[in-house]
């Protein structure tokens, strides 16, 4: 007790309930449009619940896959334009394209917000974006956590990391087992720079003083552009595997680039050769490159150059996966090969020294 018998609340310690209750009931309905057979119960729980009950019907060996991840400083990003409304598309294709590159479904996911004064109004607009990914991947937001942290974070802050869980038929799974020198490496479009690489975005943003509402050669203002959320690509994917189409490895492009994702598909003895030259760059990916003076080699080391996602296929099959994803209205570019002899490493035909510049990669 103080001296003075000071009545100390807790929104005079800077937590508000109220502006909490106001985000519960803003995200609700959002949050219902998510659900699945299988989600037990509404918001409001101490847990989500979801019914486990069809997959010992639906698969010999069901396997649960979990993923978590974040969106990094795109937030920073998101905060400084003033655009809210997708970075949670982002939180959740971060975490369901990375359990995809087994095989996996996602069945729920779960989020967690936490800034320096919950703000009802933002926070509903976050939550729509992570309903409007989940809805895109097909899986029930069934839980999350809004938590104000006074004093430890600005007011105007906020961070978001998310929780994924999916399913996949032991005897499905997707790991590569198969590989053999003369695969084909497809690579489905990205979005543009997905979530990775916003350090180096924002540093060359505050270096070069540039502007975010500016038109970037026509595609539209830079800030709208480097805030394209991640796409997400679990849908044409989990079809081309129910159709029986046989993909024998798939790598999540995140930090690291092309470089640091693909070699994680490999297995020992092989390597895989990517032509640079082979798809376009996004307009807005390109010209952070630019603006940053990366080599080419540093850019393929760091950011995803526009392929989100990479397919290894066998080269009968290739035509009719490219076939269906181009159906599905993905961009598919054929981008390598695998090779035996190698030490599961990503190796790159056509590497020009300088920045990374061609009539190629100009026309996005």
């Amino acid at each position: 007790m103080t001296s003075d018998n000071t009545h100390i609340t807790y929104a005079d310690a800077g937590v508000d309930i109220d502006e909490g209750a106001l985000a519960v009931n803003a995200i609700r309905a959002a949050v219902k449009s998510t659900a699945r057979p299988e989600v037990i119960g509404d918001l409001g729980g101490f847990g989500g619940l979801f019914s486990a009950r069809e997959l010992a019907q639906r698969y010999d060996d069901p396997v649960l896959v979990s993923g978590t991840d974040g969106v990094g400083t795109k937030l920073a990003l998101a905060q400084t334009y003033g655009k809210h409304d997708t970075v949670g598309i982002d939180l959740v294709a971060m975490c369901v394209n990375d359990i995809l590159c087994c095989g996996a479904e996602p069945l729920f996911f779960l989020d967690y917000l936490a800034c320096g004064k919950l703000d009802a109004a933002r926070a509903a607009e976050v939550i729509a974006g992570i309903a409007e990914g989940c809805r895109q991947a097909g899986c029930a937001l069934i839980g999350g956590e809004m938590a104000e942290h006074p004093g430890v974070m600005p007011a105007a802050d906020y961070d978001l990391a998310g929780f994924c869980v999916g399913v996949v038929d032991r005897p499905r799974m997707i790991d590569g087992r198969d590989l053999a020198a003369g695969d084909v490496i497809l690579g489905l479009a990205s979005s543009g720079l997905h979530s990775n690489g916003y350090s180096l975005v924002r540093r060359v943003i505050e270096e070069r003083g540039l502007d975010l509402h500016a038109d970037l050669e026509g595609h539209g203002e830079l800030g709208a552009l480097l805030l394209a959320p991640t796409r997400i690509y679990v849908k044409p994917v989990l079809a081309a595997l129910a159709a029986g189409l046989p993909i024998k490895a798939m790598a999540h492009i995140t930090g690291g680039g092309i470089t640091n994702n693909l070699d994680r598909c490999l297995r020992p003895g092989f390597d895989a050769v990517v032509d640079p030259e082979s798809w376009p760059v996004p307009p807005q990916v390109r010209f952070i490159v630019e603006q940053a003076g990366l080599t080419q080699s540093e850019a393929l080391a760091t950011f995803n150059l526009g392929i989100g996602l990479a397919l290894v296929v066998a080269p009968q099959s290739a035509d009719a996966i490219q076939a269906h994803f181009e159906a599905a209205g993905e961009q598919v570019y054929r981008i390598g090969r695998i090779a035996d002899g190698g030490t599961q490493q990503v190796r790159y035909d056509r590497i020009t020294p300088g920045v990374i510049l061609s009539a190629r990669r100009n026309h996005a």
